[in-house]
């Protein structure tokens, strides 16, 4: 239920968000405009045709091989997610694959519909969702729509940096313009690689007991066993021990 909950919630907030720029903002077009060199958060519509974050791979055909790589995960996804679940995985970790799934997911519908259900997205057109004369591509060959642009830093190398290291040239952290989807598949690991301890402490218990129980359960039977020929030996009546010289209470 929490999994279902997760990744139904998580790829209709990421639909929603980018259905809304898709459909009010042109490509290129970012809010709020803040002035040159200012390190603020904004609205930037982009599209791209590969990966997260905006980076590519291999033009079309790639386009085409990323989103079938997508499907195929995705489905092996589905699998994953049932058997954590009967595992009785812990519910923060199933939370988090949850996270993952539906970035996935969501980015998914992007490449899988976007270029049936819209036309083209231009610097001075707005898209339109379901236009009379059809979309801009064919099933898979949609872009995938960014908007988030944090610019938390702009600086310049100094001039004393090697060439290849940008020296003297201007940069910013964070560049890349990424969506909802990605914010989710990079917050669901990142939330794994914090937390792995807690998440997978259960099997770290189970681990280290179950030998001792193991060994205990052998040197018990070892200690027990009785061989054949072997005598019983009992004790002698007659052999004091402290406690047996005791002169009996009269009452």
């Amino acid at each position: 239920m929490l999994t279902i909950l997760v990744v139904s919630k998580g790829s209709l907030i990421d639909q929603f968000i980018k259905i809304y720029i898709k459909t009010h903002f042109t490509l290129g077009d970012n809010y709020p405009q803040a002035p040159q060199g200012e390190n603020r958060a904004e609205l930037w519509f982009i599209e791209n045709k590969g990966m997260a974050f905006g980076y590519e791979f291999g033009g079309a055909y790639g386009k085409i091989i990323l989103s079938l790589f997508r499907v195929i995960a995705s489905v092996f996804g589905v699998f994953y997610i049932r058997h954590i679940i009967r595992k009785k995985e812990h519910w923060g970790y199933i939370f988090c694959v949850g996270l993952i799934f539906a970035g996935a997911v969501g980015n998914i519908i992007d490449c899988a519909f976007y270029g049936l259900i819209f036309d083209a997205s231009t610097h001075d057109h707005i898209a339109t969702l379901f236009p009379a004369g059809g979309g801009y591509g064919r099933f898979l060959e949609g872009e995938v729509v960014d908007m988030f642009h944090l610019p938390f830093w702009r600086g310049t190398f100094p001039d004393w940096f090697p060439k290849w290291a940008g020296g003297g040239t201007d940069f910013e952290f964070f560049s890349p313009i990424f969506n909802f989807a990605d914010f989710s598949i990079s917050m669901g690991v990142f939330l794994i690689f914090v937390f792995q301890r807690k998440f997978f402490k259960k099997k770290e218990e189970e681990k280290t007991q179950t030998p001792v129980t193991e060994n205990t359960s052998e040197q018990i039977s070892a200690s027990t066993e009785i061989h054949p020929g072997s005598e019983i030996k009992t004790p002698d009546p007659e052999i004091k021990t402290p406690g047996n010289d005791v002169p009996p209470v009269v009452g």
